[in-house]
């Protein structure tokens, strides 16, 4: 399932957060990737997803990303600040292979779209001269629309529909969860007029993906302005527990998922924020401390190790990662 909010009017920092909503654990490393690294778009672990045209690329940008099984970046940002995060969106269909596209499995599109773009527009580009094919794991289809935003602000949600990417591009589009689609969430958050939020206003309090967006939606729009970046970074997380997913959710029934993790994607200060829900700590790296080298090894650390707390940077270290 998964939030994502963006709060990009606070004229101090871009900042986006999301949860990771999902029946189990995702296995996630906080990966740091340099720059120089070549990838094949078509290999998801030992298996070949694309065999006709797949995609390979020399990555022109380092990034810093949580995986998701290992098998691809679903949450992170690069050294230019543009952040993408994977939601999960039942409805997708990226319709037949198109083999005169090169094709990139799902599982790698938002890892594709950090390495080479600068920027939101640029990503969105990029999405013209690639065919994205579907990936699953664990016994689950990697059926995700993605959210971007970069340092300046900007915004986009990208779906795909019949095999098409249908695109919403602008500072506007801040809140993002999961089905319907984006643009029948829009629809719904358009009968309620949180401009004005009070302590009368009735508020959708399920946990369900259209109350979830509706409440994200309300509270990203009351956060007061931040005096500091501490202030910033908190008044966003304070947004992503509230929509957060308790343990105990009726996930088989609902298709409702426990939320396995936070993050805060500091674009403005290159900044990584974490948090796991069965962790008392939060943790961040920043990013501009690490040591990477162009062609150098990824650098790693596996956030379920019970002693991290505070900044981490200075824990990660070089790993062998598959993708």
């Amino acid at each position: 399932m998964c939030t994502r909010v963006l709060w990009n009017d606070n004229e101090l920092a871009v900042l986006a957060g999301r949860t990771m909503d999902w029946p189990e654990s995702t296995q996630p490393l906080l990966v740091a990737f340099p720059a120089g690294r070549e990838r094949d778009g078509g290999q998801l672990g030992p298996a070949t997803l694309v065999a006709d045209n797949p995609l390979r690329w020399t990555t022109r940008y380092a990034t810093i990303v949580a995986t998701v099984y290992g098998l691809g970046g679903i949450d992170g940002f690069n050294e230019r600040g543009l952040a993408a995060h994977g939601l999960y969106l039942e409805s997708t269909d990226y319709g037949p292979r198109d083999p005169a596209k090169p094709g990139v499995h799902a599982a790698l599109w938002a890892q594709y779209l950090l390495d080479q773009a600068a920027d939101v527009s640029e990503a969105i580009a990029l999405m013209d001269d690639v065919n994205v094919v579907m990936a699953a794991a664990h016994g689950f289809d990697a059926t995700i629309h993605l959210a971007l935003e970069d340092a300046s602000g900007d915004s986009a949600i990208i779906e795909f529909s019949h095999g098409q990417p249908v695109i919403h591009h602008g500072r506007q589009y801040t809140v993002m969860t999961n089905d319907p689609t984006y643009d029948e969430q829009l629809q719904l958050l358009a009968a309620q007029d949180f401009s004005h939020p009070g302590d009368s206003m009735p508020l959708a309090g399920n946990a369900s993906a259209i109350d979830r967006f509706q409440r994200a939606s309300y509270f990203s729009s009351m956060l007061p302005k931040p005096q500091n970046q501490r202030q910033a970074v908190a008044s966003v997380m304070a947004v992503m527990r509230n929509v957060s997913v308790p343990f105990g959710a009726p996930d088989d029934k609902f298709g409702i998922y426990d939320t396995e993790y936070r993050s805060i994607s500091d674009l403005t200060e290159r900044i990584y924020f974490f948090e796991l829900t069965t962790s008392p700590s939060i943790v961040w790296v920043r990013f501009d401390d690490l040591d990477l080298v162009a062609g150098g090894p990824a650098l790693a650390v596996n956030p379920y190790d019970e002693t991290l707390i505070g900044d981490i940077t200075d824990r990660f270290a070089a790993a062998d990662i598959a993708f």
